[in-house]
């Protein structure tokens, strides 16, 4: 019953139900490319090139989102993983320019954890999360990635790790307590 119930949050997560943002061009979104994939088929005439390109674009204010372009020219797979995002973008809670509380996630092979850090500690993250968590605003984080190293399920799972996330004003509305209640009991 309970695996049951944890395969379906996550596919009402993976379906887009909760903090989804819409475009707007007020939004100021800055890309940044994680990985480019070549892809080489083979034919009665010869090879042929495509690229795949995974992108990450974020405000730097708790907006963030990813996409997957595919083309047969690099610029092209970029811009179409740009657009890709744009129309893939979510809201996740950031406090004092860290996380609000540590936060494990799986997606495919890939297990990320997330733990908030004190002030000027850094962001202590390595390949696709690094480029998530920068592109959301997260100033402070102690991450770690564990088992599958591929770049399109780290950069999933960071994003679902973040979407989980609930400040305490969120909690405080969900339980229908006051902020006060929430910290004290």
């Amino acid at each position: 019953m309970l695996l049951a119930r944890q395969v379906l949050n996550s596919k009402n997560i993976m379906a887009g139900n909760t903090k989804r943002v819409r475009t707007t061009n007020d939004l100021e979104l800055k890309d940044r490319l994680v990985a480019i994939n070549r892809v080489t088929k083979v034919t009665k005439g010869g090879r042929t090139f495509s690229f795949s390109a995974i992108v990450v674009v974020g405000n730097e204010n708790g907006i963030v989102g990813w996409g997957l372009g595919k083309a047969n020219e690099v610029t092209t797979a970029i811009a179409k993983g740009v657009e890709a995002a744009k129309k893939n973008l979510v809201k996740v809670p950031i406090v004092n320019g860290t996380i609000p509380h540590q936060q494990a996630f799986q997606y495919g092979g890939a297990r990320v954890f997330m733990k908030p850090a004190s002030h000027g500690t850094g962001l202590v993250a390595g390949g696709a999360m690094r480029a998530v968590l920068e592109s959301a605003g997260v100033i402070d984080v102690l991450a770690k990635s564990k088992g599958s190293s591929n770049p399109h399920n780290l950069v999933k799972a960071t994003i679902e790790a973040l979407c989980e996330m609930r400040d305490a004003h969120t909690v405080a509305q969900h339980r229908g307590v006051t902020l006060d209640k929430v910290f004290n009991g």
